[in-house]
């Protein structure tokens, strides 16, 4: 009787010393194709209650190793990517791809590395980290409810890719394109394809379901250049930054056309010399209106596309 009420107690020990992320609360990845899996987020900002977890991620497998699109918001998130992606395969992951310069694709990096991964980023993306790199890291730690300085600024990416470079990954039997498509919803987008399967991970160039983020840090124009970039890919299903894998025409309307929308509607009120508080509360928005996350974003949307056609007029 005393060794079993020992074993209980130790077998309870060991629960209550188990990090948080052994408890499993990121979703299992979904299988899109023969070698990739994708991690479909939802659309609510990052908070205590979701851990941050709001966007897309994804990982593909070959023969040898296996390379991990976008490590997410934190280092708890990458430790579940990780356990994750264990339950599927033993293979290394050998390479982690940060598809923008936004923090939730790049703050768990440095768990994939301490695994042995080899860290890839655009040149722009790594400038980033390294000028608002401690920023990002106190207000994750802020967002998730943590102590000041519990999570460190990430380390600078091991390798990075240039404006308009394309780099080549083997991961045995399956390859990776990795392309520099330029500035779109923020600058140094990388563009992952997959083959064989016909993927490709377009990261934030596309968005479907919530309102896509018109930031200072894009360039409605170059975005749209971006998203006609990816229509020469031969693939058959797109992975968005936030959204259901689907085929390119799937985010014709809640991307494409709505970036247009928006460029047309602001170059033409910049050139008639509308005022801009008329230019944005006229803009037609009403097509979008049943997206996710509308009523906080539309404004500031037209408001920014605005301020970029007012720019580009100069």
């Amino acid at each position: 009787m005393k060794k079993i009420r020992f074993g209980f107690w130790l077998a309870l020990c060991a629960l209550v010393a188990m990090p948080a992320h052994a408890a499993g609360w990121l979703p299992k990845p979904v299988k899109v194709s023969p070698n990739t899996w994708v991690w479909v987020g939802p659309y609510e900002g990052p908070s205590q209650a979701n851990r941050g977890y709001r966007m897309n991620l994804g990982f593909v497998a070959g023969t040898q190793s296996v390379a991990v699109i976008d490590s997410g918001y934190s280092p708890e998130m990458a430790e579940e990517m990780l356990l994750r992606i264990r339950e599927i395969t033993p293979l290394p992951v050998r390479y982690v791809i940060n598809t923008n310069s936004q923090p939730h694709r790049f703050m768990g990096n440095d768990v994939f590395r301490k695994a042995g991964a080899e860290i890839i980023a655009s040149r722009e993306a790594a400038t980033r980290m390294e000028n608002e790199g401690a920023s990002f890291a106190a207000t994750v730690a802020r967002t998730l409810g943590l102590k000041d300085g519990a999570i460190a600024a990430p380390q600078l990416p091991g390798r990075l890719i240039e404006a308009s470079q394309s780099i080549s990954l083997d991961l045995g039997g399956v390859s990776l394109q990795v392309t520099h498509f330029g500035r779109a919803h923020t600058r140094g987008t990388l563009v992952v394809e997959v083959a064989p399967g016909q993927t490709v991970f377009a990261g934030d160039i596309l968005h479907s379901g919530r309102l896509l983020a018109v930031l200072p840090d894009g360039h409605v124009t170059q975005w749209i250049a971006a998203y006609d970039g990816l229509r020469s890919l031969k693939a058959r299903r797109f992975v968005p930054g936030h959204g259901q894998v689907a085929p390119l025409s799937g985010f014709e309307q809640p991307t494409y056309r709505y970036l247009n929308a928006l460029k047309s509607h602001m170059d033409k009120a910049v050139k008639a010399g509308t005022d801009a508080t008329t230019a944005i509360t006229s803009f037609d928005s009403a097509p979008w209106k049943k997206l996710a996350n509308f009523d906080e974003l539309a404004g500031r949307n037209a408001s920014l596309a605005y301020l970029e056609a007012e720019a580009d007029g100069f």
